[in-house]
């Protein structure tokens, strides 16, 4: 499967580091353009391009940015993709956003709004980029670690759960993307390794008021 990047930061290589290991061809970009690159391509062997070639490129995207930045995304590129979102909304970071302040929508449903004709899944927001190269076990493993996600498309969690079971992780179904509030920044489930149990459990444990 062919793997766009949108970023490159700590996430976004180590995303490009265990798809490539799994078999998987990886395009990454950022915005300052894919001869900033070179050290990650040559040693991960992946491709580099611009945001909307690295859009064009992948079957799933993986969208790694600051939140702020969100509307740069391309938009007709991933008319139709699945777009796996790995932000996280830190107000110190990305200035305050009112709709996500006063808990009106999740951060991964701001994106949805930006993409419209996108299939969003809310992923890899909830676990610390040097865990995703080194957490990855085997089906059955029974310390295998469990991951959340949140999408409004069935089909598109499906696929979504193949690639993270390739990665060496069991995944937790949260819901639709307005339930992503479950597994954000502080609460229960945000980058603690837990099993699929206890992960259901942690999801369980926040309310909306409470998040």
């Amino acid at each position: 499967m062919k793997i766009g990047i949108i970023g490159a930061g700590f996430i976004a290589r180590a995303v490009t580091a265990v798809a490539m290991k799994s078999g998987h061809q990886v395009m990454v970009s950022n915005s300052r353009g894919p001869e900033t690159l070179f050290s990650l391509t040559g040693s991960t062997g992946c491709k580099a391009g611009t945001p909307a070639e690295a859009a064009a490129f992948g079957d799933l995207v993986v969208v790694a940015i600051p939140l702020k930045a969100y509307q740069a995304i391309p938009e007709a590129e991933l008319v139709g993709k699945i777009v796996l979102d790995a932000n996280n909304y830190y107000p110190d970071r990305d200035g305050h956003i009112s709709e996500l302040d006063r808990n009106e929508l999740t951060s991964s449903e701001l994106l949805a709004r930006h993409l419209p004709k996108s299939n969003i899944v809310k992923a890899f927001n909830a676990i610390a980029a040097g865990d995703i190269e080194k957490d990855g076990r085997p089906a059955g493993a029974p310390d295998r670690r469990a991951l959340p996600i949140a999408s409004d498309d069935a089909a598109a969690k499906r696929i979504v759960s193949v690639f993270f079971e390739e990665l060496g992780f069991d995944i937790v179904d949260a819901g639709p993307l307005k339930e992503g509030y479950r597994f954000q920044p502080d609460t229960p489930a945000y980058c603690v390794p837990l099993d699929g149990f206890a992960l259901r459990a942690a999801l369980n444990a926040v309310s909306r008021e409470s998040a």
